[in-house]
């Protein structure tokens, strides 16, 4: 549904939005998202690109455009120029968008309607829609599962997401914005929604608010984000806040299926010593099937059987890498425990006095 010119002659008692794009050489792509950006606001709105190190000329054509421009001299991270974004931003309503991603001419008329119907929120997110725009297969399996996930999660959110998602500027600020240590794309989303959260804030995962992303998804930066940048530092996190959401990526099916991958690896190796191990091994599968059931389902519906049975093992080994992730950041996580239980024990020891 298109709001169509009731976007542009949005009521004076609507709130602002400052949509706010980084972008490091972002191509074509970035030109797509912010002609589509600037078709969806009203005279009232404002777009800030922010430049983090530059060199394609990015920039330019944002200045070209007529949007306002800030420019870092040398990449600092989204988390970076996001926060210089949101300082410079003058909305109501900080909107953030990847400079790879394409909403459509109701996207801040929709966003603008939550907030206003819901004088107690603070943020809001949306998800990719089911239509990605590169067609090999790892793109369309990556972000129909990500349409998945944001599709079947529940509205009352933990988490937040600068893919597509706004937030009230004075907050934003009051939260001290995202944390910079972030110095790649990584989760300085959701560290702010745990923050946001704990600090009593409401976020709404709103599912009729759809994007679609421009990214092509290879075998190396498929993994390379899962892992590093997502799974890993995201494990930290957790065990730092210690909080274990039964939601989005950390469903329990999600859990169960990761323990279910591992013991399909392990038997599988072991049936050459014993093939009686093919029992537990078909086991195993039916099991991962039926807890993916509706996934598949969907996939099965939207890109046919035989999508399914291709995506089949990039799926089961995006359960192995980041049960392999969890690992290594709960190894990492007792060491440094250990590292401050050491000293003090040490301390301790010293400072105790023998009664006379």
């Amino acid at each position: 549904m298109s709001y169509g010119k009731e976007i542009i002659n949005r009521s004076a008692s609507e709130p602002v939005v400052s949509i706010v794009i980084p972008v490091h050489n972002g191509g074509e792509q970035f030109k797509r998202c912010l002609s589509a950006a600037s078709d969806a606001i009203s005279p009232s709105d404002e777009i800030i690109v922010v430049a983090d190190g530059d060199t394609d000329g990015s920039w330019q054509f944002a200045e070209k455009f007529g949007v306002k421009v800030l420019k870092i001299p040398e990449a600092g991270g989204p988390a970076k120029a996001r926060n210089l974004g949101a300082r410079e931003a003058t909305g109501d309503l900080v909107f953030f968008i990847d400079a790879d991603v394409v909403i459509v001419s109701d996207t801040v008329e929709r966003v603008t309607a939550v907030f206003r119907g819901n004088s107690g929120l603070a943020a809001l997110f949306g998800s990719y829609d089911d239509e990605p725009s590169e067609t090999n297969l790892l793109s369309q399996y990556k972000n129909l599962l990500h349409h998945y996930v944001h599709q079947t999660s529940k509205e009352d959110a933990f988490s937040f997401w600068t893919g597509c998602g706004a937030i009230r500027r004075d907050i934003f600020m009051e939260m001290g914005g995202f944390n910079e240590t972030y110095r790649h794309p990584s989760i300085e989303d959701i560290e702010l929604g745990y923050r946001l959260r704990k600090a009593g804030h409401k976020i709404r995962l709103v599912k009729e608010i759809q994007v679609k992303h421009l990214k092509r998804w290879d075998v190396i930066s498929l993994v390379k984000t899962d892992f590093f940048c997502r799974a890993l530092p995201w494990t930290s996190l957790i065990l730092k806040e210690n909080l274990l959401t039964d939601d989005l990526n950390l469903k329990t099916s999600a859990r169960i299926s990761t323990i279910l991958v591992y013991l399909l690896l392990f038997t599988g190796i072991l049936t050459f010593f014993s093939p009686w191990l093919l029992i537990p091994i078909v086991c195993c599968i039916i099991m991962l099937l039926a807890l993916n059931r509706d996934m598949y389902l969907f996939f099965t519906k939207k890109r046919g059987l035989g999508f399914v049975i291709k995506t089949l093992p990039w799926h089961w080994l995006y359960f192995f890498y980041s049960g392999l992730a969890f690992a290594i950041g709960y190894g990492n996580y007792l060491i440094k425990r250990r590292g401050q239980i050491m000293p003090q024990r040490h301390k301790d020891t010293k400072t105790h006095k023998e009664p006379p």
